[in-house]
């Protein structure tokens, strides 16, 4: 077995955005939030090129809720967390609804260990066969332990 121990990488290194024939939210959906740090709005979390990403005003559960204009076929889920600062386990659910927001199927719920230096960055690519989505939720939950930790989201794309 041939083996080499790398260096982790460097929290300002930036990540590649997979292919993909991405949806542009910004003509297709409205976008829906709980909190939202005006540094750090959550358009820069959903246009491309957009470098920010979106952070809450506050502590605790958060929801980004894309509400779009007609329904959609969803077939790809692609999501970027960084947390370089603070050690904490995250919890982020996404839902879907297909009869205008009246009720909710969860897609799934993941749990994820942030901590310093190499676990900084969590990135999930989920292939899914989504009909007449009209609603989409991301609920994140930033600290298990219920700390000051605040919900923040680097990139989502939807295919």
């Amino acid at each position: 077995m041939r083996k080499r121990v790398v260096d982790p990488v460097p929290k300002d290194s930036p990540l590649p955005l997979p292919d993909g024939d991405w949806l542009d939210l910004e003509h297709v959906a409205q976008v829906e939030v709980t909190s939202e740090d005006a540094a750090y709005p959550v358009e820069s979390a959903l246009a491309p090129g957009a470098a920010s990403g979106w952070r809450a005003a506050q502590p605790g559960q958060q929801t980004i809720r894309l509400v779009f204009d007609r329904p959609q076929w969803l077939r790809r889920i692609w999501l970027l967390f960084i947390e370089p600062d603070v050690a904490r386990t995250q919890e982020f659910v996404l839902s879907w609804s297909s009869d205008g927001g009246r009720s909710f199927r969860e897609i799934l719920r993941q749990q994820w260990n942030f901590s310093r230096p190499g676990a900084i960055r969590e990135v999930e690519d989920y292939h899914v066969e989504l009909s007449g989505v009209t609603h989409l939720d991301l609920t994140i939950v930033p600290d298990q332990r219920g700390g000051d930790a605040r919900a923040s989201l680097a990139q989502w794309r939807l295919a």
